[in-house]
């Protein structure tokens, strides 16, 4: 490897690290001015199943938390697959992103149970959709091997897209899921063409 290759990839690391430091940052900040300053007020601007002020929570949701609790539990696995949703392309990350909140905020405004559904981890759940689906979808060694990895150490999270935990949104981290899933598949088709 020369020197300018070693040079990019330390460049696309540092520029990974701003970004998914940056999201932390936000929620983090966002946390704390709300436990801290509103005393929880802006936990009203998440999802609100089948109620049109409720759309608004899939924009805002993913930023707010019930808890530092909360933000913790959704911090590490945020980073860790977010990161490794980046491996391959940056911008994966963004994209993944994007269609995990519409399709998982979509889904939890539709056939949520009645309340206000906020948090980051259905977005975390499409990346454990995008990165378990992505070998099937692409076939092909690095992506099959990083599929199993993630499947080996976050597998376990599966068991969240089903109703085992009373107050926990079963149903923004199952269609969240699906979100990376089909994230999966649109970002893999243009590459299995070439």
């Amino acid at each position: 490897m020369s020197s300018q290759e070693t040079k990019a990839i330390a460049r696309e690391f540092k520029t990974q690290l701003k970004i998914l430091g940056g999201f932390v940052a936000v929620f983090w900040i966002l946390e704390i001015i709300d436990i801290v300053v509103l005393q929880r007020s802006l936990d009203i601007f998440g999802i609100i199943p089948r109620n049109v002020i409720g759309l608004r929570g899939i924009l805002f949701a993913p930023f707010l938390h019930a808890s530092f609790a909360h933000l913790i539990a959704n911090t590490v696995p945020f980073v860790t697959l977010g990161w490794l949703v980046m491996l391959r392309e940056t911008k994966d990350f963004f994209i993944v992103t994007i269609i995990s909140a519409i399709v998982g905020g979509l889904g939890v405004w539709l056939f949520g149970a009645s309340g206000v559904h906020i948090g980051v981890s259905g977005v975390v759940f499409g990346y454990l959709g995008f990165l378990l689906l992505r070998g099937y979808f692409e076939r092909n060694f690095s992506s099959i091997l990083l599929s199993l990895v993630v499947g080996v150490f976050y597998g376990g999270l599966i068991w969240g897209v089903l109703p085992l935990q009373r107050g926990i949104s079963w149903e923004g981290h199952l269609c969240g899921f699906l979100g990376g899933v089909l994230a999966a598949r649109l970002l893999s088709r243009p590459k299995r063409q070439l």
